[in-house]
This record gives structure tokens, sequence and C-alpha cells, in this order.
């Protein structure tokens, strides 16, 4: 097996050693690194803005492991933080394989090759890779953006956004009349499927209020509301908007701050919620 390096993976997962991983002498015990993997392959179809309990029947298939090597450099122990690193590093016609590595800083402390093979979940038996699949994984490796931003009108997007909407939890999913007058933005992954949404209000002449948005849940914490939030400002700001506004909650106002916005107003309460009003000037 190479030994990996650092720089090899573009997709990292921090990990915090817990008390139930450890023996006595507070060492990971050695089965707990595939989980470790494995929990980075749960992450990697997220890093791919993949869904997938919706996309992988919809593919034809799901990808099983058929062998996995492990070998150790050293060892991780308690309350260590951990990155695990992840790569696909080939595509057969039915076969996957991912090289990984487990490291404390910038040491290696675990190797891993991993190889899955894509099967029908029925049958029990291999199918091709689709090729959609195959061009977004060699696509998100080679550095690829794994979804696009598209914004329009109510009229073009409506059956995806109440959908999504839903999904996402969205407080008000339903439509109402600023629906017709806003402009939309929705974020979609390679597959076409809707992944976040959100829409903005013009409350006053150059100015856009965010409203309505929402990410999928089990892609929240993958950067895809970073990515909405980048398509919303240049939408703002190619119709002529010099501010944009919004209603932050205590759970995302450390969001919108990070990306730019600042306290525009005292918190108020509104339906048992508090909100903060934030703004970004364009």
């Amino acid at each position: 097996m190479t030994t990996p390096r650092r720089e090899d993976f573009r997709f990292i997962n921090p990990l915090r050693v817990r008390w139930s991983e450890v023996d006595q002498q507070k060492v990971v015990f050695n089965a707990h690194y595939l989980t470790y993997f494995d929990i980075a392959i749960t992450d990697y179809w997220r890093a791919l803005a993949i869904p997938y309990e919706v996309s992988m029947p919809a593919l034809g298939g799901e990808p099983f492991v058929r062998k996995a090597t492990v070998e150790f450099h050293a060892s991780a122990r308690l309350d260590d933080q951990l990155e695990v690193g992840l790569k696909c590093a080939r595509i057969g016609t039915s076969s996957m394989g991912f090289v990984g590595g487990i490291f404390r800083d910038e040491q290696l402390l675990i190797s891993s090759e991993l190889i899955y093979v894509f099967a029908d979940p029925h049958a029990q038996v291999p199918v091709p890779v689709p090729q959609r699949l195959r061009e977004i994984m060699l696509g998100f490796e080679a550095g690829e953006p794994v979804t696009r931003a598209e914004a329009g009108a109510w009229t073009d997007l409506a059956a995806d956004l109440l959908l999504l909407r839903a999904q996402a939890g969205v407080v008000v999913p339903a439509a109402d009349a600023d629906d017709a007058t806003a402009v939309h933005v929705l974020l979609r992954n390679r597959l076409g499927l809707p992944v976040a949404c959100a829409r903005l209000l013009p409350p006053a002449a150059g100015v856009a209020q965010i409203d309505r948005l929402g990410v999928l849940r089990v892609l929240r914490g993958s950067h895809y509301g970073r990515a909405l939030l980048i398509a919303l400002l240049q939408a703002a700001k190619g119709r002529g908007d010099t501010l944009v506004q919004v209603q932050a909650t205590r759970s995302n106002r450390g969001f919108f701050e990070r990306h730019g916005f600042a306290p525009a107003g005292e918190p108020f309460e509104s339906e048992g919620v508090v909100y903060t009003r934030l703004s970004h000037a364009l």
C-alpha cells in the first residue's frame, strides 16, 4: 500500500476520539479505524451533494464494500482530534477504489484502501457504475463544483421550490403573494436535484431581503448554505441592489455574520422566535 500524504486528499473530516472508542491505555481499539473510514465514505457522498437515500435508487444501484485493508503506523488516543482524508483513486466498470488516511496534525496514523462494488441492492449482483455518477466523482476529484445555482421566477421554479421547502424544513413552505414578485435562487446538484433554495424580496428600492432559505437536512454542514448565499448576493447585485438584509435566528446568525453580515437593529421576537436584522452592503 502506498503511504498517503495530507496533500493527496481534498476531503477531510474532523473527528474527536471518545471514551467509548479507547481501551484501558486510552488507545483507540483497532476496529474503530474502519468505522472512521466508513463515516468518511458517508460524508464523501455529502461532499458530492448527493443525498444518498434519494439518489442511489435513481442511479440503479448502491455501492457495497468488497474489500478493506488497513495499515497501522501509530495509535490515536483519547481526545485526539483526527482528520480523515479520503479520495477516489480509481473507477472501474463496476468498482470504485478509495484510498484514505487518518492524521493527527501532520502525522499519518492509519492508511487504508477500500474497494466498493456498485450493485443492484435486490439481486446483489454488480452493475456498471452509471456514467452520471462516474462524471460527478471524477469532476469532484478534479476540483470541479458539485452544484450549480439557478435564479429565476416563481412560474419557472415553483414545483421544485415547494417540494424542497418542505424537505428542508422551511418554517412556511407554502406559496404566498411575495413569491410572484421575488427572485428565487435554487441550488442543484449535478444530477439536477434541488438541494438548497431561498428567495430575494424587494422591501425597498435597492434593498434585497433573503427569505425562505433552506438546505436539505441530510446535506447541512457541507457548505451548500455558503454556496447558496454567494448566489443570492450575486443575484441581488445583478438586479441593482446595494444592500442585502436578513432576519436571522439565534441558530443561523453566526452563519451570516461569518459571511460579512452585520447587526442592523436590536433583536425582536415574533411568534416565540427571536430574530436579529442583519445587513450586507454590496
